[in-house]
């Protein structure tokens, strides 16, 4: 998508805020591209200053100094019917639509071409029902908004979005507040929308797991002002990303993608071998409850692991003992037994 011409560009952007002849500055320097068909999220920490790009992006907020053009017009230069064609802006904050169906919130998002009677024609029923389709939200048309659940009522307000039909949509934190399956369920979405309907699509998230998953580009922001654009991937092997959310007590595993704690560990006397599958959720657990593993084989206790019927065995060999288990929970008291520590010395089982 590098060769597709910028829908959004900054340049010398910076952003930040104006108050009784002060001036606070939260990002500057930003030369930021966003293209039609790519999915984009924005990450960073909080107060890192997410929300006030996304509002100095939509024109709600006025940038310090810089550019910003969409589709080659600076922003400040189109006027709001204008904008309201180009951009459509989908925020975290519940918005009190009275005793308005969610069919009739879909509907708001042709109002840019409506005019002063709100009149529908036959293409504005299309791009509502299309938009509608897209969203699979067609069981909750007729019931209002005030009845449906947080994620509910996201969809039907990215559904009014669609319905607004611009080459632009940006979303602040649109998986807030809801449950893990409609936050996946919405990240796969967004994805299927840009690739498929050509949409440039940014919004900014704390699902740094799922943004990894499906975003087309981060822009990852920096507490010092700064913002660095690329593929997740790229981001990832340069250490971009493990640098964007260092802070003490874990780290950012290159190699899974994930987040570890890091626990206070006893010396390192269990050497693990077996299935990988459950040799990564034993490895997980032992390092959750501080016990060390070791990367030698003779180590004082050897734990083979095997993918099972019920899911799990695995045997223990510790000073000529020979134990077997089929649960990780029973591995891991037996490895309490064996390597008693302060903490759990005085817990029964």
């Amino acid at each position: 998508m590098k060769n597709q011409k910028a829908i959004v560009e900054t340049r010398s952007l910076a952003i930040g805020y104006r108050s009784s002849g002060t001036e606070r500055t939260v990002a500057a320097d930003l030369d930021l591209q966003l293209r039609p068909g790519s999915l984009v999220c924005l990450l960073g920490s909080n107060g890192a200053g997410k929300s006030t790009l996304m509002r100095t992006l939509s024109g709600l907020q006025p940038a310090l100094t810089g550019e910003i053009t969409i589709d080659n017009r600076p922003l400040h230069a189109l006027k709001p019917a204008e904008l309201a064609q180009k951009l459509s802006l989908v925020l975290t904050d519940r918005i009190d639509a009275g005793n308005l169906t969610a069919r009739e919130v879909v509907a708001l998002g042709r109002t840019p071409y409506t005019g002063w009677l709100g009149t529908l024609t036959k293409d504005d029923h299309s791009q509502i029902a299309q938009s509608i389709e897209q969203t699979g939200i067609a069981p909750l048309l007729d019931r209002h908004m005030h009845q449906l659940s947080d994620g509910e009522r996201q969809k039907v307000m990215l559904a009014r979005a669609l319905a607004q039909d611009t080459p632009l949509i940006l979303l602040d934190e649109p998986t807030a507040h809801l449950d893990l399956p409609n936050r996946v369920e919405m990240m796969r979405l967004l994805h299927t929308l840009a690739r498929n309907m050509h949409k440039a699509i940014l919004l900014s998230t704390h699902e740094l797991d799922l943004a990894l998953q499906t975003a087309d580009e981060l822009w990852l922001m920096h507490p010092d002002g700064k913002i660095l654009a690329g593929p997740p991937e790229d981001l990832v092997l340069s250490g971009a990303f493990e640098a964007t959310f260092a802070r003490n007590g874990f780290s950012f595993d290159r190699t899974t993608g994930t987040f570890i704690i890091h626990q206070p560990v006893d010396n390192a006397q269990i050497y693990l071998e077996g299935a990988e599958k459950p040799l990564f959720w034993v490895r997980r657990a032992l390092q959750r409850e501080g016990l060390g593993v070791s990367n030698h084989r003779n180590a004082p206790c050897l734990v083979s692991v095997f993918e099972a019927e019920n899911g799990f065995e695995a045997e223990i060999i510790f000073q000529n003992q020979q134990v077997k288990v089929s649960s990780v929970q029973a591995l891991i008291g037996q490895m309490h037994l064996f390597f008693p520590s302060p903490s759990h010395s005085g817990m029964t089982s």
